[in-house]
């Protein structure tokens, strides 16, 4: 059987997300299109020995299998044989079958396009503010880099952070957005939800810098799109709900010292 053909007949095989317990990371990302979509899944942070999962797919005697190479990390998603890594990739996959992409026969590169704006926010709105914390090694404590962390932050709050939200303030003001909060083509994409769970993130990480930039009127329709986003009837509910990990020692942290304003 062809691996397109193996794809396709997966489509009503729950979706399984390979993720670690305890905090929202990059595989939040993954679970906010799973819950708009409704899509039926399973989540290992929710299973029990769910870690020994995660554990055994980032093993380094984990050579993966003749379909599928090994992940590097988590998030992982595994649809039926196929078994895929790095978020982008996760959403790429996921979108057309979730409807959160327009449909190639409406917008033949409509999903390149949704995929840019997710990958920018992923870029400026993830990667960053979690660099802010450890900007010399993922692998030192932030207790080891604090003076850094601080310096680092502070550039980031003022330079990199207005940059970022005035890009996607920019495009919620263009065209190609069309009619409404959504960043493409009038609808809601997977890009909405991951810009949505990055604006959240920082606002837990850095409180102060934005507020101070909600209040400055600067990106209006970017809080528009936050604020729609999170109204939607099955976020709303997933938010509320236990599925949602609260942030702790994940990509976004609140340490008061570098809480700083631009």
């Amino acid at each position: 059987m062809s691996a397109s053909k193996r794809q396709k007949s997966s489509k009503d095989v729950p979706y399984e997300l390979i993720y670690w317990p305890s905090i929202p990371g990059r595989g939040e990302h993954v679970r906010l299109a799973l819950e708009e979509a409704g899509a039926t899944y399973t989540d290992t942070a929710h299973v029990k020995d769910g870690i020994q999962t995660v554990l055994g797919q980032i093993d380094e005697k984990n050579i993966g299998d003749a379909q599928n190479p090994p992940g590097l990390a988590p998030p992982l998603l595994k649809h039926g044989d196929l078994l895929i890594s790095q978020t982008p990739n996760i959403l790429l996959y996921l979108g057309p079958r979730l409807a959160l992409v327009p449909s190639a026969e409406d917008d033949e590169d409509g999903i390149y396009k949704v995929n840019q704006l997710a990958l920018t926010a992923l870029d400026g709105l993830s990667n960053e503010p979690h660099d802010c914390h450890h900007p010399i090694a993922s692998g030192l404590y932030y207790e080891d880099q604090k003076p850094e962390s601080l310096s680092k932050s502070r550039d980031y709050v003022k330079n990199r952070l207005p940059k970022f939200l005035g890009y996607f303030e920019r495009v919620l003001r263009g065209e190609a957005s069309g009619q409404g909060p959504w960043l493409y083509g009038g609808r809601l994409t997977y890009a909405d939800l991951v810009l949505f769970q990055c604006i959240d993130g920082v606002k837990f990480a850095f409180p102060k810098a934005m507020e101070e930039s909600e209040k400055s009127g600067k990106y209006v329709k970017l809080f528009e799109l936050y604020d729609a986003v999170k109204s939607r009837p099955r976020i709303k509910d997933y938010l509320t709900s236990e599925r949602r990990q609260k942030y702790s020692n994940g990509i976004y942290r609140y340490y008061e010292e570098l809480d700083v304003t631009g």
